[in-house]
């Protein structure tokens, strides 16, 4: 007789799943609070962003629940080939007709209706294939010849981000390759050997560019040109201090009426931190905490290697963004542009990292599944066990009356 199991997700999934949602929903009420004026102003229409954003949500929620029941196994054999489309996607941003140019930078795709941001999908697309690389040759993995695929996989996208250019994006998956090998099991001397020349590729660069140059002087000191490089980290810091301890308000930022450029992509924490304050940054990072642990949890907990390295990918690439963003707006690295997952304005980034949410959801779901039935199997022997010796004791009793 087959028993039929209902999959449910554990504590961290649901707590995952929950911090997600607000998230997501807390970042459409900040899209709408840090662009309505800048919309109005220049599209003619205050809910030009919310609207994209919303789209965005209503998709990343269809991503979200398929890929939360869809095995996450089977992403196992897509690996090369989500590589493969990564790749082109970064390809076509370079095509006339194809590629949107903003601000210098190549960085979308142009479909009717709708753009998409290629190096969104290449991050995952990236952890798609080094986890499921890792995980078939973790037996090899203290071999640099077995590592060096996904090097030169993470070299490859890197290089294409980097001509955009975008190099917050080609440091973040950088970053999430060295921790992917990492976690797989990289020796130290190979990993060392991985992070020097990558340490020292960033100065170059930057040296190799004169924006980036401008930007690392700004950085050191924006009050030198305040009206140029130095205005956009001037004014993002004028937002995080007039916030205080608890904020101005909801929708009473004082930056966002075209003081601080981005105020509704990349540096939307400013204008948070002025709407909130102190308080509501330190909720905000908490949230983002427990988020990235019941992930680090999921992972930890997956019943196969590749379960475990495609959690941890996600992770990281959620870690490192949320960091990395967090430390341009508040002037601790030189600004550059990238989205805080779940909140900045963006709709492939926001159904991209929905879906990775479902991905997580679902390698939880497995492993609880793989816990109820071991349960299963050991209250089956019990309960065989129990019968065999009632049996046992029944038959000796009815032996002595006999007698």
């Amino acid at each position: 007789m087959k028993t039929k199991v209902n999959l449910k997700n554990s504590k961290a999934g649901i707590t995952l799943l929950c911090i997600c949602t607000f998230l997501v929903l807390f970042g459409v009420l900040m899209v709408y609070s840090a662009s309505y004026y800048y919309a109005q102003k220049n599209y003619n229409n205050p809910y030009f962003f919310l609207i994209k954003q919303l789209i965005g949500f209503f998709i990343g929620i269809l991503a979200l629940f398929f890929l939360s029941r869809f095995d996450y196994n089977k992403l196992k054999k897509f690996g090369l080939v989500a590589l493969i489309i990564g790749y082109v996607l970064l390809i076509l941003v370079f095509i006339p007709g194809i590629g949107v140019e903003n601000y210098g930078a190549k960085r979308w795709i142009s479909l009717p209706g709708f753009t998409i941001q290629s190096s969104e999908i290449a991050k995952f697309s990236f952890v798609l294939f080094a986890s499921a690389y890792l995980s078939k040759h973790h037996k090899d993995i203290k071999s640099l010849k077995v590592l060096l695929p996904v090097i030169l996989a993470g070299g490859l996208t890197c290089l294409l981000i980097i001509l955009e250019p975008n190099m917050s994006i080609t440091m973040c998956i950088g970053m999430v390759m060295l921790a992917m090998l990492f976690i797989g099991g990289a020796s130290f001397k190979h990993f060392l050997l991985l992070s020097l020349p990558l340490i020292i590729l960033v100065p170059v660069l930057i040296l190799l560019e004169p924006y980036r140059m401008a930007r690392l002087l700004a950085f050191i000191n924006p009050w030198e040109n305040p009206k140029g490089e130095g205005y956009q980290l001037i004014q993002s810091f004028f937002s995080i201090s007039s916030g205080g301890l608890f904020g101005v308000g909801l929708f009473n930022s004082r930056q966002k009426y075209l003081f601080l450029p981005f105020s509704e992509s990349d540096f939307i924490f400013s204008v948070i931190a002025e709407e909130f304050g102190l308080i509501g940054c330190i909720i905000l990072l908490s949230l983002y905490f427990i988020l990235i642990v019941c992930g680090i949890k999921i992972a930890i907990k997956a019943k196969n290697r590749f379960g475990c390295y495609l959690a941890s990918g996600i992770v990281s690439i959620i870690c490192i963004q949320t960091v990395l963003n967090i430390a341009v707006v508040s002037g601790l690295i030189p600004p550059t542009g990238l989205p805080l997952p779940f909140i900045s304005s963006g709709s492939t980034s926001i159904v991209v990292f929905m879906s990775a949410i479902g991905v997580l959801l679902n390698i939880d779901r497995q492993n609880n599944n793989s816990l109820v039935t071991s349960s299963m199997i050991e209250n089956n022997t019990t309960s065989k066990k129990k019968k065999t010796f009632l049996f046992k004791k029944n038959f000796f009793k009815k032996k002595t009356i006999k007698n």
